[in-house]
C-alpha cells in the first residue's frame, strides 16, 4: 500500500500509516490516523480498506488516494 493521505468516500481525510500483521490470524491490517478531531488513530483490514462500496446509488473504493 502506498503512504500518505486518502480521502474516505464520505469526505474526510485520512493518512495511512503503514500495514501490519495481525497478531494471531496474520491479517494484514492498515495503520491509519484521522486527519480531523482528535487525530486518532485507527486499524481496519487490508480488504476492506480496498473494497468498493455503494455510495448514493454509485460504487465507490472506500479510500481514494490524494498524496
Amino acid at each position: 500500500m502506498k503512504k500518505g493521505i486518502y480521502r474516505h468516500y464520505k469526505g474526510n481525510l485520512y493518512e495511512l500509516i503503514d500495514v501490519a500483521a495481525h497478531s494471531e490470524t496474520l491479517e494484514q491490517m492498515v495503520v491509519y490516523r484521522a486527519m480531523y478531531g482528535n487525530y486518532d488513530l485507527w486499524v481496519r483490514p487490508l480488504s476492506m480498506w480496498n473494497e468498493e462500496v455503494e455510495y448514493n446509488g454509485n460504487t465507490v473504493r472506500r479510500f481514494e488516494f490524494v498524496k
